[in-house]
């Protein structure tokens, strides 16, 4: 029988497949965002599977990065991990690695917000206060129109998944700061 696995669950085989700090700490700063927005979006008793699906969405990015969003699928169903778990992480590939489109508004706020995470982070060190509670929303879209700035992170990926969202990408921006305003520093 598939399952959801607990918080603790979903951390162990996340870490038995990852050690690099930096994969860790974006594993949990995705599982948080998700877990906001949840809330924010009226998801109040999904909270812990929108978390879930957040920290297990880069389980095979460490150990196979050639394969990422494939191989997480087989790990996780070999684990017996719940089919909507495995399609949600598998989707935030889409048009990337994987045919697997978002469907559900989780789904979609996972595709926009993974790379965007990762650039409003790198544009928040840059500051004096290295911190998101003082990050401006311009401050972001001048480094986002930066193609050389953070340029792992996909412009493309988050244009497109804030069209699936329906939101303007100002709005998911600032909306995505919010969410980071709540648990870091």
């Amino acid at each position: 029988m598939d399952k959801i696995p607990t918080r603790e669950e979903a951390w162990s085989l996340l870490t038995e497949y990852n050690q690099d700090e930096f994969h860790l700490e974006h594993a949990v700063i995705v599982e948080n965002t998700l877990r906001y927005f949840a809330k924010e979006l009226g998801y109040e008793d999904e909270v812990d599977f929108w978390g879930i699906v957040g920290l297990l969405h880069d389980l095979d990015f460490e150990k196979y990065p050639e394969e990422h969003c494939l191989k997480e699928q087989e790990i996780m169903s070999n684990n017996g991990i719940d089919k909507s778990i495995i399609h949600a992480t598998a989707s935030h590939g889409y048009a990337i690695t994987v045919d697997i489109k978002p469907e559900h508004e989780m789904e979609k706020v996972l595709y926009a917000v993974d790379e965007l995470t990762g650039l409003i982070g790198a544009v928040a060190v840059m500051r004096p206060s290295k911190s998101v509670q003082d990050l401006e929303l311009k401050s972001v879209k001048k480094k986002y129109k930066n193609l050389k700035f953070a340029a792992g992170c996909s412009r493309d990926v988050i244009k497109r998944g804030a069209e699936m969202l329906g939101w303007e990408l100002d709005a998911l921006i600032q909306r995505t700061i919010n969410a980071l305003r709540t648990f870091q520093k």
